[in-house]
């Protein structure tokens, strides 16, 4: 190869590079934040709309069978997609027999109890081993983050629970799972970030601890207690274990228990509960009580949606 050849692909390379160089300049971005190519975007939709088919795919197939008659169903080997003849006769059914609405009820009863007392004790734990000087605040903490290492067993928590009287009452369901100590670190943290001249503020002006927790920390802390009442809430609502447990009182039982009674034997189970004979399939009273169980979670969901990665993200760093 020439000198004059070399010299000039050279000069051509040099060129090309300064080309670049002033493109990037013109759009005041850093390579890896330009935008992706056509094919890049398409990828991205095709994956996108291929997930949401698979997460909804069983959920509005639940809906659908809960809602099909029993010819749709015979016809299309148990479980339908989309009715052409929906019908409410399921839910119609599991509400009026009294079961599933007291069920209901008791499920709602017990998030909303413990929630709120979760979210008191945690709040309480949590502020007090945030201040420095707390009386026996590093106990304390320390007590809260050995759980983490030594989770008590099945047989010591049903002792105690029989220990304090509380098998067959709605306390064994909210007591033993009242704190959780992910929830009570995360909570701290947030306090912790808290700009330290907001407490001196507050003190300058004559407030006590207790002002000042529920007139500053409070008010500036709704984004980690929306989604610590939220972790607090699925945990109480999706209470199957314990129920199970340490309840006998079948009157007591929350709605999952009785989700899975009817699913190991919904059209027997409705018989006896009904007092009838001509009730629709088995497989349209599962896939009801599976969406009455479901819906107020699912409901409340998106109104908090917007707490969970502020008030994760802020309540796990400092600063």
């Amino acid at each position: 190869m020439s000198q004059q050849t070399l010299a000039a692909r050279l000069r051509g390379a040099r060129s090309g590079a300064r080309g670049g160089d002033r493109r990037r300049a013109s759009s005041g971005r850093p390579p890896w934040m330009e935008r992706p190519h056509w094919y890049g975007q398409g990828a991205k939709a095709a994956a996108l709309v291929v997930l949401t088919v698979i997460v909804l795919y069983p959920f509005v197939l639940a809906i659908g069978t809960s809602l099909a008659g029993r010819e749709e169903l015979n016809a299309n080997g148990g479980y339908v997609l989309l009715p052409k003849h929906p019908t409410l006769e399921a839910y119609r059914v599991i509400l009026s027999g009294g079961v599933v609405t007291q069920a209901a009820l008791v499920s709602i009863f017990i998030t909303l109890i413990g929630t709120a007392l979760s979210l008191a004790c945690t709040v309480m734990i949590a502020y007090g081993t945030s201040r420095p000087g707390t009386v026996l605040g590093k106990p304390i903490l320390l007590l809260v983050l050995g759980t983490f290492l030594f989770a008590p067993g099945i047989i010591p928590t049903y002792l105690a629970v029989q220990q304090f009287k509380m098998l067959d009452t709605y306390a064994a369901l909210i007591l033993p799972v009242l704190l959780n100590a992910f929830n009570i670190v995360v909570v701290r943290s947030f306090f912790q970030s808290i700009p330290e001249e907001l407490y001196d503020a507050a003190r300058i002006d004559g407030a006590g601890e207790v002002t000042v927790l529920f007139r500053i920390v409070l008010p500036l802390s709704k984004a980690v207690l929306a989604v610590v009442g939220l972790f607090y809430a699925v945990g109480y609502w999706n209470s199957f274990f314990n129920a199970v447990l340490y309840l006998n009182d079948s009157s007591k039982f929350p709605i999952q228990v009785i989700l899975r009674s009817y699913v190991l034997n919904g059209q027997s189970i409705n018989a006896q509960a009904m007092g009838v004979h001509a009730i629709p399939p088995a497989t349209s009273l599962q896939m009801a009580v599976l969406i009455i169980a479901i819906v107020p979670i699912f409901c409340v969901y998106p109104f908090l949606q917007k707490f969970f990665v502020k008030g994760v993200l802020t309540g796990a760093i400092k600063g």
